[in-house]
């Protein structure tokens, strides 16, 4: 009987650690080679880590529900030979030899700052490390009676001198105001670091326009009731408007590099999808040579493959520009903030009646919002509001966009 080991890999450039979402075989289970074993959640999307060998699971080293394992570590054993039964599990080791606890640098850190004991315990961790969900799972042990049971974190009594006060975290448990505290998953994680570099790095410069929708609006109307199986959406238009934008002022279209501006010569229109765990940017590769109908179709599958965590890597990595619409929610308009490395993002608001100068008289007309955030070291003002003028020339006589 021999024994593989099952290691978590490298499933995107940007992973360094993953979450166990849920083992898809039991202990003892027969695998064939190719077939799913486990469900991981990465930064981007959940994916299936598939087996590379026939034979039984063996030892599960990291359950279901373990959060920040790192990359290349052994999260379980496969046995090679048809043996009855898998092999015992192995007692989890909450201590070294020496008696050292076994947790993470962060878990120690966390555990001082809670004021928890990690002498003595086990940890949900490979081989029972004490990871940082423990520390939370220890730590969240008070329940508000007010709150229905939910776990939430009580501070310390004493209020603390603003001079010891180092978090926000520090001040709200010296006030002892009750909350729920959510771990932060991967996604969420890189979201939030990508978003603030963002921010930092890239001099954000904003331009809108506002475009009449209500021939717009009319042809989405018409061509739905001519199609009884696929309707399109105002967000198709968009979508194809912006593209053949990019494909007419190509300056905007392109990503600054310390070395060279890399202009691109393909429309790669990343479309914001909001997922469970977080935001995803699925890629339209080749957007501008798309027709409406065939854009729309495909737009969908990512959209729905987005929202279930099945995306393939290749189908949300790179990109050269973004495009995000909350007029679904009835956001009037909004700043959008450029998702590296694209050299700029189109936030599209709700199509809604207001009121319009036509003429010398004031009358009732659809209007959308279109505000463009765009990286002021990749090009001026005049080019990306040539950008912008050319969507809003697409949207406001959408007949060319049946060509």
């Amino acid at each position: 009987m021999s024994e593989v080991q099952v290691v978590l890999p490298e499933l995107a450039p940007s992973m360094t650690v993953g979450n166990i979402v849920r083992w898809l075989k039991t202990p003892g289970a027969v695998v064939k080679k190719g077939e799913a074993l486990v469900e991981i959640e990465t930064d981007k999307a959940i994916a299936e880590l598939e087996a590379e060998h026939d034979g039984r699971l063996g030892r599960i080293l990291a359950p279901d529900g373990t959060q920040s394992v790192p990359v290349n570590t052994v999260i379980a054993v496969l046995q090679r030979e048809d043996v009855s039964v898998a092999a015992p599990a192995e007692p989890p080791v909450d201590q070294k030899a020496d008696g050292r606890v076994r947790a993470s640098p962060l878990a120690r850190r966390l555990a001082r700052e809670a004021g928890v004991d990690l002498q003595g315990r086990t940890g949900s961790g490979p081989g029972g490390r004490i990871v940082r969900a423990d520390i939370q799972a220890l730590s969240l042990t008070a329940r508000d009676p007010a709150d229905s049971g939910a776990e939430l974190w009580r501070g310390p009594v004493s209020v603390a001198p603003d001079s010891s006060i180092r978090s926000p975290r520090m001040l709200i448990d010296n006030l002892r105001i009750p909350y729920e505290a959510e771990p932060i998953s991967p996604m969420r994680r890189t979201i939030a670091r990508r978003l603030t570099e963002s921010k930092q790095s890239i001099p954000h410069c904003y331009l809108t326009v506002e475009c009449r929708a209500d021939k717009l609006t009319q042809l989405r109307l018409d061509l739905n009731a001519d199609r009884a199986a696929q309707k399109l959406s105002l967000n198709d238009f968009v979508c194809l408007a912006t593209a053949r934008a990019l494909q007419r002022v190509p300056a905007m279209n392109a990503t600054w590099t310390d070395e060279a501006i890399l202009r691109y010569k393909r429309v790669d229109l990343a479309v914001a999808v909001s997922g469970n765990s977080g935001l995803l940017t699925p890629v339209l590769t080749g957007a501008a040579s798309l027709n409406l109908f065939d854009l729309s179709s495909r737009l969908r599958g990512l959209i729905e493959r987005a929202r279930a965590g099945k995306l393939r890597i290749e189908e949300y990595q790179g990109g050269t520009f973004s495009l995000t619409n909350l007029g679904t929610h009835g956001i009037h308009s909004f700043n959008a903030i450029i998702n590296p490395p694209h050299g700029g993002i189109l936030a599209i608001g709700a199509a809604e009646s207001r009121p319009v100068v036509a003429g010398n008289t004031v009358v009732a007309g659809t209007v959308m919002s279109c505000t463009l955030s765009f990286d002021h070291r990749v090009l001026d003002g005049v080019q990306a509001a040539e950008f912008l003028r050319a969507v809003q020339t697409q949207l406001e006589a959408p007949a060319g966009l049946l060509r």
